[in-house]
């Protein structure tokens, strides 16, 4: 075949008249080259431009792809692709498909296009962190990264002219125009809708692939749906929902179970961990403490403040904290540095669990919403470069966060719903050695407390692995209790405590086992068995690594062995907290005279307080230091560490007298100006 086409030749190729691709040529809007007075085309060059300049509607129809038999792809990728592809060419045009954390959901959003859509795509992410990885999955000019080139479903050869991608940071309106696919996040698409939804006409996007589609169900998702009425929609998500589908609108279209996946070495295998009191001694506000037996803690732990109050108490926390970090060590016995992500209620709450954390030896830091950006970066970075060994969040690192060495998730707060449990174990199923199941590295272990419930939403886990209608109907769905609006609206006055009930003292005997995910079905084992054939594999040890795999009943252990502390440590976190804690009880004195922190009350006006600077903040946090020292009696660098728990224990208290101080000097001023 000649390399070199002559002007006839050319426009036969094309299928063009002559005199329409000399314009083209002289014009310089095709690729050719001037020998004296004719013109030459080169073949390779003209394929690109035909390519290139295919119509929008036809370009993903007309990619030659490489899906079905690419053994790059893995086991969701392919089927989740190709039970969509027949669910929408049979007419159908809103799809579910649900898949765990660390299956390939990235790449499952990069195949659907192909073959499937009839023009542009736009591909929805809930934040940042998640669009930015999807454009470099689907960015043909990352070498690296570009995940059809990875999978060898599209060669050099077939991207020389797209997928073209691109999103919205920095282009406008011609750029989405020359681009086969528009990536955001929904909070850039949604949020000014005259800057961007509203520039698109109502047919500019042929697909729509939402990802972590559970959060779809709210309005700014549904304004972008309505917008373009004609589309296919592919709802992607992690996370169980309702049967009824009120966060999702579609059909459940494909399931990856988690049991699949742990057995394909996916994701981490689970273990969950209880930390079980044979006794526990509560007290409360308006009564005597008693003593609760197990089986009284397990009638009792289904209530809400039960419950929250073992997830606040310091005694607990310190069982959890001790149980966490010997599964830590456990895990890092291979030379691998796993490591530890906590959850908390309360900032003030992830600031406790540091300090036992950072007491024991461990570096631990904390990450909220918050804090400011460069504060997250700086904590985010440590954990990546192996600085930290645990990490402590409140509202943060969800989905999209990708971190494989979090290995043990140590919750210290109820959950209510399955669906946000899900979520946040979730962020330590990565595998760090890919496709080995049986990997000592991919191990991963969730330890809590058995006061706060949450054996019960690992029921409700596997009864949602077995796919269960009735537990579809009943069971997942909801959200955590709302705040209170009078909290909300910051109506409310505001306690030193969190919680009304006080632990004083807990007997731990035993830690509760169970494994996560199960692997129970016999459908599994054959398909295993038989792929193993195919391969010319050994399959006589199938039945094994299952029964390895496969849950029992709960198992009761030996409970942790406490976490020695060197006093200096402990003495340097105590002395940490109490500085923290007047910081933040100043602000709850503000809250309760009603003042704000940059207002100038307490130092102008207030004088017989006798306080200066510049601000009610800065006057308030003076006025809970002193009476922090007024009860330890001396210099804090000489304070131990019992005295420092002695004020930490104290704080309402401390609180209370700071407050009668400001009632009654803002009573004196009001007296002087009536």
């Amino acid at each position: 075949m000649d390399t070199w086409l002559s002007l006839e030749e050319a426009s036969v190729y094309i299928g063009s008249g002559k005199t329409a691709l000399y314009a083209l040529a002289r014009d310089g809007r095709i690729p050719a080259s001037r020998v004296g007075k004719k013109w030459a085309f080169e073949r390779t060059q003209l394929d690109h431009w035909i390519r290139s300049n295919k119509p929008i509607e036809t370009f993903f129809t007309s990619l030659d792809f490489k899906i079905e038999s690419n053994a790059s792809l893995r086991e969701p990728q392919r089927e989740g692709y190709l039970r969509t592809f027949e669910f929408l060419r049979a007419g159908r045009n809103k799809a579910i498909l649900q898949i765990p954390v660390g299956c390939g959901k990235t790449g499952l959003a990069s195949l659907l296009p192909l073959g499937i859509a009839n023009g542009r795509t736009l591909v929805i992410a809930p934040n940042i962190t998640i669009k930015d990885g999807l454009f470099e999955a689907m960015d043909i000019t990352n070498r690296v990264k570009c995940f059809w080139r990875k999978a060898g479903v599209l060669n050099d050869a077939q991207m020389a002219s797209g997928p073209l991608a691109c999103t919205l940071e920095t282009g406008n309106i011609t750029v989405a125009s020359k681009c086969h696919i528009v990536i955001t996040n929904i909070q850039q698409l949604a949020t000014s809708i005259e800057k961007w939804l509203l520039q698109f006409p109502d047919d500019f996007f042929a697909m729509i692939i939402i990802d972590e589609a559970h959060h779809s169900a709210a309005d700014s998702w549904k304004k972008v749906l309505e917008r373009f009425p004609n589309a296919q929609v592919i709802h992607m998500t992690a996370t169980p929902f309702r049967s009824d589908r009120q966060e999702i609108d579609g059909e459940l279209v494909y399931r990856y179970p988690f049991r699949s996946a742990t057995l394909k070495g996916y994701i981490k295998r689970l273990k969950a961990s209880y930390v079980a009191p044979s006794e526990i001694e509560l007290s409360f506000a308006d009564e005597r403490g008693r003593k609760y037996s197990i089986e009284e803690v397990f009638k009792l732990k289904e209530e809400e403040w039960f419950s929250k109050g073992v997830a606040l108490a310091p005694l607990c926390n310190q069982h959890i904290v001790d149980a966490s970090l010997e599964k830590l060590e456990e895990l890092r016995q291979t030379g691998t540095r796993h490591q530890l992500i906590a959850v908390a209620c309360t900032i003030n709450h992830a600031r406790e669990i540091k300090a036992l954390y950072s007491e024991r030896g461990y570096s631990a830091d904390i990450i909220h919403s918050k804090q400011e950006p460069e504060e997250q970066k700086t904590v985010l970075a440590a954990l990546r470069n192996g600085t930290l060994d645990c990490i402590i969040q409140v509202q943060m690192l969800g989905e999209g966060f990708d971190h494989p060495h979090l290995s043990v998730a140590a919750i210290f707060r109820p959950f209510r719903s399955l669906s946000p449990y899900i979520q946040f174990v979730g962020r330590i199923l990565r595998v760090v050695v890919q496709n080995d199941p049986t990997h000592p590295d991919n191990l991963g272990h969730v330890v809590t407390h058995l006061g706060m419930n949450l054996d019960q939403r690992l029921r409700e886990f596997k009864q949602f692995e077995k796919d269960d209608e009735t537990f579809w109907e009943k069971v997942i769905g909801g959200e955590d209790p709302e705040v209170p609006v009078a909290v909300r609206a910051g109506d409310t006055r505001l306690a030193a405590s969190e919680s009304s009930i006080i632990v004083n003292g807990e007997i731990i005997d035993s830690l509760w086992e169970e494994d996560f995910t199960s692997i129970e079905d016999q459908q599994i084992v054959d398909d295993l068995r038989e792929r193993m054939k195919l391969l010319g594999l050994d399959a006589s040890q199938v039945e094994e690594l299952v029964k390895k795999s496969k849950p029992g009943a709960m198992r009761k252990r030996p409970p942790a062995e406490s976490f020695p502390i060197q006093p200096q440590r402990a003495l340097e976190e105590a002395r940490k907290r109490v500085s923290e804690q007047a910081s933040r009880l100043a602000k709850i004195l503000l809250n309760h005279g009603q003042l704000t922190m940059e207002g100038r009350e307490i130092p102008y006006k207030y004088k017989s307080l006798g306080l200066t600077g510049r601000t009610n903040f800065v006057a308030a946090v003076m006025m809970i230091n002193h009476e922090i020292n007024k009860r330890l009696g001396k210099d804090r660098e000489k304070c131990s560490t019992e005295e420092f728990k002695v004020i930490l224990d104290s704080l309402e208290d401390i609180l209370q007298a700071a407050v009668r101080r400001l009632r009654k000097a803002k009573s004196e001023y009001e007296k002087q100006q009536a």
